[in-house]
């Protein structure tokens, strides 16, 4: 009953907008039209408003006979009454020519915007990948005002070639409190602090020519833990290529790139930069990409560079300047199709090629087959806004190859569902997710069947204690999400991990393998407490902690107490 009477409220609400809508249309209508005096003596001749009875103009009309009628004979009123109604109805004037709007530009096509892996603050231009930054937003004058914007697309001409200029950047800092992970060296309790700064130079000659150069100083402090592979990289390149403009036709603009670059593809399940890490990952080729209005096609053949790839300890590149591993070879191609209205349609191929000996790598070469399907499902009130939003995410790819000389037969699938509630205070979100990444069944038949995640994303979908990763597991999770206001966001994130084969081991975030297999599946159980606060696009502030308890595997195989980690970071854009 009270679901009708909310409904009956709603459509009474909706009924008395459209009534008010329609009668101030109308009462706009009825309005009379009022013709100034000026134009109307423009008409006439006359200006009747100020007419001066002495008056020697032919149309002057002598007030004092039409004010004593009686007094004037007959025949002479009526020639003064048609003179008089000649002055009162002016001459119409010819109906103005009007001229066509101008054509209205196409609206630009903005691909459907999903929830994100992870809750982050809102950054304005500034994107994931700073060589993608936009800074279309100055257009507009009444925009909100940036600090370091006058450093952005700054025009210049030389020899009559038009060039434009940025320059900016990024400093970072967190602090981090663990106990209890699995790392490498054994559970230990331990605190210490990571600052990053990331600065950029972009020069872009027209459309043709760009060259694009990014430098990072990354860096940890204090703390008992050893130094992790994403935590250091002093003073080096992190981005240093050129963009040629090949030609732009019916398809779309084709570029080539080549040089030093991070690399991004979908929603980050394969390959990330990894932006949580303090070192982000890098790799070092060729990029060719093709852009139309609604697709997007890439082809890369690169090698890996800094040590947050993998392939190499922090203590080979820590204070020297990082080489390209040309000992592994990746190479890929990627489609993006968002043509569909709300719907982001992907495939992908993928191919390693490591002659490499890494304990957490696989040793051999791998194709990676895979795709991609998002849609939203907008759900409108009785007014026609937007009320609710369905979200769906979900995502599956296999493996074949020779690892070893064993032969490879892998694979993973991950599904997310979710809901909005866009009227409702805080906006809240509800979802749901299922990640399965397979495992060896039997280590002794010759053929290896662990899914190798690559370059992931992992610490967004894995869980923020960083424990485990997407090899050999099966994780379910909720996940609720909230915005008291617009610069503020909440999540709380629930998971549950176990083995997917209890013939494999488990495996943790930087791939290695831990305990033994045949002790069971039971992983674990996580709980996720982070949020953040914007207070611009150029500054935030996010914490979070993150609640493991251990399971029956763990406990068996690589005994420690449950694990704790909290953290607090501070971001400054320029």
């Amino acid at each position: 009953m009270r679901s009708w009477k909310i409904r009956l409220l709603t459509s009474a609400v909706c009924l008395g907008q459209l009534i008010g809508a329609e009668a101030q249309a109308a009462a706009q209508a009825l309005e009379p039209a009022v013709i100034p005096a000026d134009d109307l003596q423009t008409a006439t001749g006359t200006n009747l408003l100020t007419a001066n009875p002495e008056s020697n103009e032919p149309n002057a009309v002598p007030v004092e006979a039409v004010a004593n009628p009686a007094e004037t004979p007959l025949p002479q009123i009526l020639p003064m009454i048609a003179e008089t109604t000649q002055v009162l109805t002016p001459t119409p004037n010819p109906e103005p020519t009007i001229k066509p709007p101008p054509a209205a530009k196409p609206k630009k096509k903005v691909p459907p915007q999903f929830p994100g892996a992870k809750t982050l603050p809102p950054t304005g231009p500034y994107k994931t990948l700073f060589f993608d930054n936009d800074y279309s937003y100055k257009k507009d004058p009444n925009h909100q005002v940036l600090f370091g914007e006058d450093w952005k697309n700054v025009p210049f001409t030389v020899f009559d070639q038009e060039f434009k200029f940025s320059t900016g950047g990024e400093i970072r800092h967190r602090y981090m409190n663990e106990d209890n992970r699995l790392r490498p060296g054994g559970p230990i309790q331990s605190d210490n602090d990571l600052l990053r700064w990331r600065h950029f130079f972009d020069l872009q000659a027209g459309d043709m020519f760009r060259f694009y150069v990014e430098s990072i100083f990354a860096d940890s402090y204090g703390g008992e833990a050893p130094v992790q592979q994403i935590d250091v990289n002093r003073w080096d390149l992190q981005n240093f290529f050129t963009d040629i403009n090949l030609y732009e036709g019916d398809l779309g603009k084709h570029t080539l790139r080549y040089g030093r670059q991070e690399l991004l593809f979908g929603r980050q399940r394969l390959v990330s930069p990894l932006d949580w890490a303090n070192t982000r990952r890098n790799f070092q080729g060729y990029r060719y990409m093709l852009k139309g209005d609604d697709y997007k096609f890439d082809f890369f053949a690169v090698n890996p560079v800094n040590s947050a790839t993998g392939f190499a300890p922090v203590s080979q590149y820590d204070n020297e300047f990082d080489q390209a591993h040309h000992g592994i070879n990746f190479m890929g191609s990627y489609f993006s199709y968002t043509g569909v209205q709300n719907t982001t349609l992907e495939a992908y191929w993928m191919y390693q090629n490591t002659t490499k000996d890494v304990v957490s790598k696989p040793d051999g070469s791998r194709h990676t087959m895979g795709s991609h399907i998002a849609r939203l499902f907008p759900i409108t009130d009785l007014c026609g806004e937007e009320s609710r939003v369905w979200d769906f995410d979900t995502e599956g790819a296999f493996q074949f190859g020779e690892d070893n000389k064993q032969s490879v037969l892998a694979g993973f699938y991950t599904a997310i569902a979710g809901h909005t509630w866009k009227q409702v205070p805080w906006t809240p979100r509800i979802s749901g997710l299922f990640y399965y990444g397979s495992g060896d069944n039997n280590p002794k038949d010759n053929r290896n069947n662990t899914f190798s995640v690559m370059y992931p994303l992992g610490h967004a979908y894995w869980g923020l204690a960083d424990n485990l990763v997407g090899q050999n597991l099966i994780n379910y999770s909720v996940q609720a999400d909230v915005k008291p206001t617009k610069k503020t966001a909440i999540t709380a994130a629930y998971h549950w991990f176990e083995l997917a084969s209890n013939g494999d081991k488990a495996y943790n975030v930087a791939g290695l393998p831990v305990g033994t297999p045949g002790n069971g599946r039971n992983l674990g159980q996580e709980l996720d407490l982070y949020g953040y606060y914007a207070f611009s696009p150029n500054f935030d502030i996010q914490a979070g902690s993150s609640w493991f308890w251990y399971g029956s595997y763990i406990d068996r195989t690589a005994p420690r107490g449950d694990a704790l980690q909290l953290y607090v970071q501070t971001s400054f854009r320029y």
